[in-house]
């Protein structure tokens, strides 16, 4: 947690804007509603099928916790950095390299959420035409949050391109231009 209770890093504050932390936390909130819903449609569904008493439902029920928990966890994930970045490479870099490539990584995630979006919102059309069983419920709703994941990633990358582009990417950027802001 950062100095004020809130879920961005100190570290990582200059890539990101301050008016989505408020999104980032329902995020994070729906993230765990997903994951109890799952656990506990599981859980049901389990301890149904042993006492003798299966039910269809809880299957319905889990896969869509579970398909909502990760597209709405991936979407979150990409403002932590902590999901389809490669950290590990760029943080060994400095200068003009690291620059680069760090713009590049948040360049092709955010072709990734376009490509989300877009082919997220065909999908999701299309899919009026079939329906889950034993609800009858079009199976459009599955692949309702696959669109919104690709608006999220895509928000979010332009946010820590712009603020990245402005402020520089990694931490010893932030490091000395204080340092020199400092000195004047």
């Amino acid at each position: 947690m950062g100095e004020r209770g809130d879920l961005v890093l100190a570290e990582a504050r200059h890539l990101k804007w301050e008016a989505l932390d408020g999104l980032e936390r329902a995020l994070m909130v729906l993230c765990g509603v997903c994951l109890l819903g799952f656990t506990s449609s599981t859980l049901l569904d389990v301890v149904a099928r042993l006492i003798g008493h299966p039910l269809l439902w809880p299957q319905e029920v889990t896969s869509t916790f579970f398909i909502y928990g990760v597209f709405i966890g991936a979407s979150v994930a990409t403002r932590r950095n902590d999901h389809l970045y490669l950290s590990a490479i760029t943080e060994a870099m400095h200068g003009r390299a690291r620059f680069f490539f760090e713009l590049f990584n948040r360049l092709v995630i955010l072709g990734v959420g376009i490509c989300l979006a877009i082919f997220g919102a065909q999908n999701f059309l299309t899919g009026f035409g079939s329906f889950r069983m034993p609800s009858m419920l079009p199976i459009a709703y599955l692949y309702a949050p696959i669109p919104v994941c690709g608006a999220l990633i895509s928000l979010f990358s332009v946010e820590q391109i712009v603020n990245g582009l402005r402020h520089g990417f990694g931490e010893t950027e932030i490091r000395a231009e204080k340092a020199m802001q400092e000195a004047a």
